[in-house]
């Protein structure tokens, strides 16, 4: 269970508790707002994230107006670890990228585990112009695709600042994946094998014939040990609970374990890169 989910149930029990203290039935309180009876249970069983004027209205029909304050700080502070693509998105890809290089300036040590995806930070422009360009684009779409291109462009700098660390590890699936035309990709798989040589960053690929311990599932970022960012279909996580950024850790750490690095992880790269050549010609 996710740390969001742990605080909205939390949330939900503390609005359960304030309506029973106010001697409320479920129906009662929806009919009293004109809510749907499931919105009450919902809520109450954490299935459900109410608004700020949710819990306004809760607290005023509970006589507990002055609970609205503290309540809706609870929220937001809930707010900030699933934040929806819509939200997110609203001021556009740039301002995405430009939050994820604050984070980054802020960390000393970055881990960064992909299954699907070729990482930001390693990207070349073209692989990552049409990776934002696909970004989601059944939710909203993008009109600063350039200008978020330029931004993750310039986030790169940091692989080559001193005091900066950077763990990378791919499967080799992520090599292997098609999101772009085959000559972006040759070029991207190029980049990587220059970028894997930087001192700064280590470089793993975990290759096919690996077994599995654990699902490759998604990828995830952690940023020394503070803060776990997670992307999925719709939202990002932003994980800060120290449980949950332990077993990211440990998640991350066993995943590096089996990968492949230096020359071995080259060869990897080179050997995709041979096959998607041939496929070309």
């Amino acid at each position: 269970m996710s740390s969001f989910q742990r605080a909205r149930e939390a949330l939900g029990l503390r609005l359960r508790e304030l309506r029973r203290d106010a001697q409320l039935t479920g129906r009662q309180l929806a009919e009293s707002q004109g809510w749907h009876p499931s919105k009450i249970s919902k809520i109450e069983a954490g299935k459900q994230t109410p608004s700020e004027a949710d819990i306004k209205a809760w607290v005023r029909a509970c006589n507990r107006s002055e609970l609205a304050v503290e309540l809706t700080a609870s929220l937001r502070m809930l707010e900030q670890h699933y934040v929806e693509f819509r939200r997110l998105f609203r001021t556009g890809l740039r301002a995405n990228q430009e939050e994820i290089a604050e984070i980054e300036t802020a960390t000393d040590f970055t881990r960064n585990f992909e299954s699907v995806f070729v990482p930001g930070l390693l990207q070349t422009p073209e692989y990552a112009r049409y990776r934002l360009g696909q970004t989601h684009e059944d939710i909203f779409k993008a009109d600063d695709i350039d200008e978020a291109v330029a931004v993750r462009m310039n986030r790169q700098q940091m692989l080559y600042r001193s005091g900066k660390r950077f763990h990378f590890v791919v499967t080799e699936a992520t090599l292997r994946y098609l999101l772009c035309p085959p000559e972006v990709m040759a070029g991207q798989l190029d980049r990587l094998v220059s970028l894997s040589t930087l001192t700064t960053i280590r470089f793993g690929v975990i290759p096919f014939e690996t077994q599995y311990h654990v699902a490759p599932a998604h990828g995830f970022y952690v940023y020394d040990d503070r803060m776990v960012r997670v992307e999925n279909l719709t939202a990002v996580l932003k994980l800060t609970q120290p449980s949950e950024i332990a077993a990211h850790t440990k998640l991350f750490d066993q995943f590096a374990k089996v990968a492949r690095y230096g020359a071995e992880a080259r060869a990897i790269i080179t050997r995709v890169l041979a096959d998607l050549v041939a496929t070309m010609e």
